[in-house]
């Protein structure tokens, strides 16, 4: 993950849809393309499930019913890990993926298992430690998929074909940071310009942290994060202490530490004054289209802190509500009327 510098001391099936949707970006016998975009489900296949079904899908014999001519899904990322029903979830988006209904950027949770479940060809250790925290973490997944097994290893290599970004024209969608200047970085590599899905090896390799692309990959799928000055630190939620904070890059106007940081306990603990200019500058533009992403774990009254940057993350892998955002071809801006779920 990046955190900014200390300053004290082609072709795929993704590519197809996404030019299939640019297409119709002017709707022929009024079509219009409508989108509800859904954040991070972690395994909870039932909030899954009572969410598609209030929004109009229907499954049927012959594959996935959308509730009106032009609706589509767009999906942030984080489908596994915390809840107990993994695999239908997974079953469910890949079923609307290759249906044709859906599209879907990875979460750091997929980016996680793809490494923990890889081994380093020259030390023969996991990309990413099995220590006792990250193994619990990803618990709920292996207890469905072994290590090792068949069934982890197919949907592993699903994983690994998931865009990193999505920019579908009317708006953009990540799991944890819209980053310009790491995904202008990554275009190169990718398939598309405007779906990020990198070849599956090198998000394979970008797990070892001495991979070029390692920190870019990192920041799209769990954010940014900038070092407190000396003297200054907090206890996150599990006792452990911290020294840098996570970046809301969203809030467009944010320029304190109080206002562009987020999940810290307490405000009165973070430094007076500005944050780093380097930091400031990462805020998301307010001329830039809108861009959705998860990975936040919000909690409270739902909010709309920005005119063009939307978390719908609500921490529905715990005991929050699991959300939709309506976007129809045309919008120009956010509105509260098109949440659905959060009563």
């Amino acid at each position: 993950m990046k955190a900014w510098p200390n300053y004290s001391t082609g072709s795929s099936v993704y590519a197809v849809r996404i030019e299939q949707h640019h297409r119709r970006k002017t709707p022929v016998g009024g079509i219009m393309t409508s989108y509800h975009i859904i954040p991070d489900i972690h395994g909870h296949a039932d909030k899954l499930t009572r969410l598609l079904d209030r929004i109009g899908w229907q499954r049927t014999a012959s594959g996935w019913r959308a509730p009106v001519q032009g609706a589509r899904l767009a999906f942030l990322g984080d489908f596994i890990d915390r809840g107990p029903e993994n695999g239908p979830v997974l079953a469910t988006v890949r079923d609307l993926i290759d249906g044709g209904h859906a599209v879907a950027v990875m979460g750091n949770h997929e980016l996680n298992a793809i490494h923990y479940h890889h081994f380093d060809d020259d030390t023969g250790q996991p990309l990413r430690p099995h220590s006792d925290d990250n193994t619990k973490q990803h618990s709920s997944f292996l207890n469905e998929f072994p290590l090792g097994s068949v069934e982890a290893g197919d949907w592993i290599d699903w994983m690994k074909t998931l865009p990193l970004w999505l920019d579908t024209g009317a708006f953009r969608m990540v799991h944890a940071c819209w980053s310009p200047q790491d995904i202008a970085t990554m275009v190169p590599q990718a398939e598309h310009a405007q779906q990020g899905r990198l070849p599956p090896a090198l998000i394979v390799a970008a797990g070892k942290d001495s991979h070029p692309l390692n920190d870019m990959v990192e920041t799209v799928t769990k954010g940014p994060e900038v070092p407190l000055p000396p003297g200054y630190f907090f206890a996150d939620g599990g006792g452990k202490r911290r020294k840098h904070v996570r970046h809301a890059w969203w809030r467009n106007d944010a320029e304190t530490w109080a206002e562009g940081t987020v999940s810290v306990p307490d405000d009165a603990i973070l430094p007076p004054g500005q944050m780093p200019p380097e930091a400031i500058a990462m805020t998301y533009d307010k001329a830039e289209k809108p861009v959705f992403f998860g990975h936040y774990w919000m909690r409270g009254d739902f909010l709309i802190e920005s005119e063009n940057a939307l978390c719908l993350d609500y921490s529905a892998g715990r005991d929050g509500p699991l959300i939709a955002y309506r976007f129809e071809t045309g919008d120009t801006g956010l509105s509260r009327d098109r949440v659905i779920g959060f009563d």
